[in-house]
C-alpha cells in the first residue's frame, strides 16, 4: 500500500482533478457538441441511442477529430425549447466496450437490447478481440454476448446493417477490412462479398455468400414487410470491378433479399435515378395497406474520387414499381451543403431524423442549439407541406405526399396502382413475393420484461430536497471532497489493474485462437479516401440539415492515418459513477438544461 498517496497528498490531488474538470469542459457531450460523423444510432422505446463515430467540440481551440466515447440518447417521447427530442448523456459505457465508427447498432425492441458490431478504430490500435456486445435499456449496462471470430468472422466497418426484431434476426452485408479493423492485417483495405445472420434468440451466426462474389461496402440496407417473412433492399455504395478495382455500386442496381428462402435477386430501377454515392443514409416507410413501400434516402458521397465534394439532396425509392424519385431540392440540384457519414433513423412512418455527418466545404458547426438533429417530415403534414420541420412527438402516421403520389397513382393513404417495374419484371418469383404481405409469428421475449420501459421525465432529475438540506450538502461535500476523491482514485486503480490483467489474458486467448476465415474481398480502404473541395455557397433552406450555426469546427476529416500510440482503451470507470466526469471529458448531465437557444434556419 505504499503507492497511495499521503495524507498531505489529498489537497494536491483535490486540486488536480477539480483543474481537469474545469479545463474538460469545453468537451462536453452535449453542451460543447460540434459535429458527429460515422457513429452508429437505433431505436427502442422511443428513444434515439448513438454511440461512438468522431465528434468535434465546440470551444475547442484545438479543432480535433475525436472518438465519441459516450452512449448517448434523445427522448423521442417530447421536445425541448429547440423543437428537437432532447438529449441525455447519462448512460452507461466503460473501456471494456470499443469506441468505434462505421459499426451498426442492432436493436432487438422485443427483448429491449441494442447490439453492436463490427466498426473500425481511430488513434487506436484495432484490438485483436471481435467480440458482439449488447446493451440492456432496461439495466443500463452492457454485456458480452458472443464472438463472431470463433465463427469465422473477421470485423467489419462500413457495411450494410438492418434487424428484423419481429423475427429475431440480424444482418450484414458487404463491409471492409483493413488495419483499422485488424491489427494483423497488412496491405490495402478490402471488402467483402459476405451476408452474416446473427439470430439473437440463440445466439448463433451463419456465414453465407451473397448475391455475387462482388465485395461491396458503404450502401444501405433496410428491411419491408413485404414477401413472406419480410424483405432486405441494399442498394448504393462502392462495389469491384473485374479487376478487383473500386467502383461505384449504380443506384438503378436494387438487390432484394428474401431471408426465408435465402435467396437473392436484383432489379433495375428507373425514373431519376440518383447519382452515384456512398456512406449516405436512408430509411424506409409506407402507408397502411402496404400496397406502395417508399424508402428515402438523403445525402452521401460520391462514389469515385474527383466526383465533387457530396450531396445534399433527397430521393425516394418506391416499391413495387422500383421508381425513384427526385425530391429536394426544389431546383433540382445536388444541394448547396453535403455531408456524409449520417444516420437516418425513421420514427413511427411519419418522420425520419437525420443526425450528424461531415461537412467538407466549410468548417462550421452542424446546428449544435439541436445537437445535430434534422427531421424530416416523410409526409410533409405540416403547414408549409415542406420536407424539413420541427420534430412532432404525436406524429405517428405516414400519408404518401402528392410528388410520390402522382409516380405511383396513389392517394395519400395508400392505394397505389403502379406496382411493377416499368420494363417488367426482371424475377417472376420476386413478383410473387411482392404481391404479399409479411406475416410474422409472435415472438415473446426470452427475459423478463418489466410493465413500463418507458421514457426518461424531467420529474426524474428533479431534487426532492429543500433548500436548506441542499446547502447542509454542499457545506459537507467541501469537507469530505478530499476523502471521497481519494477513495475513488484507489478503487479506479484496483480495477484498472484488475481490467489490463483481463485483457491482456483475453488477447493471449484470442490470439492462440486460428486466424478467422477472411471473406471473398477486394482491395481499397474506407479508411483512406480522400475527397478534394470545391467551393459551394450556404443553404439558407428552411429546416435543412444544410443550414448551421457559425462557429469554431475542425478542417476537413481528409484521411484516417493508422496511429498506434493507444495500445488499449482508457481506464474502466465503475457504472455507479458517471463515466466521463472521472474520465477526463467533463460532466454527464441527466437532462439538457439550457436556456432557449438563438433562433438558427433549423429552428424557424
Amino acid at each position: 500500500m505504499d503507492w497511495l498517496p499521503k495524507p498531505h497528498s489529498w489537497a494536491h490531488l483535490f486540486l488536480f482533478l477539480s483543474f481537469t474538470g474545469l479545463s474538460t469542459q469545453q468537451r462536453d457531450p452535449i453542451i460543447n457538441f460540434c459535429r458527429r460523423w460515422g457513429h452508429q444510432a437505433a431505436i427502442v422505446d422511443s428513444k434515439l441511442y448513438y454511440d461512438g463515430g468522431l465528434v468535434t467540440y465546440n470551444g475547442d481551440n484545438s479543432h480535433e477529430n475525436l472518438t465519441n466515447p459516450f452512449l448517448l440518447y434523445h427522448d423521442l417521447s417530447a421536445v425541448d425549447p429547440s423543437g428537437m427530442p432532447p438529449p441525455y448523456a447519462n448512460l452507461s459505457k466503460n473501456s471494456t466496450i470499443p469506441n468505434v465508427n462505421g459499426g451498426i447498432f442492432w436493436p432487438d425492441t422485443v427483448n429491449k437490447r441494442i447490439y453492436l458490431y463490427g466498426g473500425q478504430f481511430y488513434n487506436e490500435k484495432p484490438w485483436s478481440t471481435n467480440n458482439l456486445y449488447s446493451y440492456d435499456v432496461i439495466y443500463n449496462n452492457w454485456q458480452l454476448t458472443s464472438s463472431p471470430r470463433t465463427n469465422g468472422i473477421a470485423r467489419l466497418a462500413y457495411g450494410a446493417g438492418v434487424s428484423v426484431p419481429e423475427r429475431g434476426k440480424a444482418y450484414y452485408y458487404g463491409g471492409w477490412m483493413n488495419n483499422y479493423t485488424d491489427p494483423n492485417w497488412t496491405g490495402p483495405g478490402a471488402m467483402t462479398s459476405y451476408l452474416l445472420e446473427y439470430s439473437m434468440d440463440d445466439d448463433t451466426w451463419t456465414n453465407s455468400t451473397g448475391p455475387d462474389n462482388i465485395g461491396r461496402a458503404e450502401g444501405v440496407m433496410l428491411s419491408i414487410p413485404a414477401g413472406d417473412g419480410g424483405l432486405l433492399i441494399y442498394f448504393g455504395g462502392v462495389a469491384t470491378n473485374n479487376l478487383g478495382a473500386p467502383r461505384s455500386q449504380p443506384m438503378e442496381q436494387i438487390i432484394v433479399y428474401d431471408p426465408v428462402s435465402s435467396k437473392s435477386y436484383m432489379e433495375n430501377a428507373t425514373g431519376d435515378i440518383p447519382p452515384n454515392r456512398r456512406r449516405f443514409c436512408a430509411g424506409a416507410t409506407w402507408a397502411d395497406d402496404r400496397s406502395a413501400y417508399n424508402i428515402y434516402l438523403y445525402g452521401g458521397l460520391p462514389g469515385q474520387p474527383g466526383d465533387g465534394p457530396g450531396f445534399d439532396d433527397i430521393y425516394v425509392l418506391s416499391v413495387p414499381s422500383f421508381t425513384w424519385t427526385r425530391f429536394y431540392p426544389p431546383d433540382g440540384s445536388n444541394g448547396t451543403v453535403p455531408h456524409w457519414g449520417l444516420t437516418c433513423n425513421v420514427v413511427g412512418r411519419g418522420q425520419m431524423i437525420v443526425q450528424g455527418g461531415f461537412f467538407p466545404l466549410d468548417d462550421k458547426c452542424d446546428s449544435p442549439a439541436v445537437w445535430g438533429l434534422h427531421n424530416m417530415d416523410l409526409g410533409r403534414q405540416n403547414n408549409e407541406s415542406a420536407i424539413w420541420a420541427l420534430f412532432d412527438p404525436k406524429k405517428t402516421n405516414y400519408v404518401i405526399p402528392s410528388p410520390l403520389a402522382t409516380v405511383i397513382g396513389a392517394q395519400a393513404t395508400g392505394k397505389a396502382t403502379v406496382t411493377a417495374p416499368k420494363s417488367g419484371w426482371e424475377n417472376q418469383d420476386l413478383q410473387v413475393l411482392m404481391t404479399r404481405t409479411a406475416s410474422y409469428a409472435t415472438r415473446t421475449p426470452t427475459r423478463a420484461i418489466p410493465t413500463s420501459t418507458g421514457s426518461s421525465s424531467d420529474d426524474d432529475h428533479k431534487s426532492g430536497l429543500s433548500a436548506g438540506a441542499i446547502a447542509g450538502i454542499a457545506v459537507g461535500s467541501v469537507v469530505g471532497a478530499a476523502i471521497i476523491i481519494g477513495l475513488i482514485w484507489f478503487f479506479l486503480f484496483r480495477r484498472f489493474l484488475a481490467r489490463k490483467r483481463e485483457r491482456e489474458q483475453q488477447q493471449q486467448q484470442q490470439q492462440q485462437q486460428p486466424q478467422e476465415q477472411r471473406p471473398e474481398v477486394s482491395q481499397m480502404s474506407a479508411g483512406n479516401s480522400y475527397y478534394n473541395s470545391q467551393s459551394y455557397p450556404n443553404s439558407n433552406w428552411a429546416y435543412s440539415p444544410g443550414s448551421h450555426a457559425s462557429t469554431s469546427s475542425p478542417p476537413p476529416f481528409a484521411s484516417l492515418s493508422p496511429h498506434y500510440g493507444h495500445q488499449s482503451p482508457v481506464t474502466e470507470l465503475p457504472v455507479e459513477y458517471p463515466p466521463s466526469k472521472f474520465a477526463g471529458y467533463g460532466s454527464q448531465y441527466t437532462a439538457h438544461e439550457a436556456p432557449t437557444p438563438e433562433r438558427t434556419p433549423d429552428q424557424r
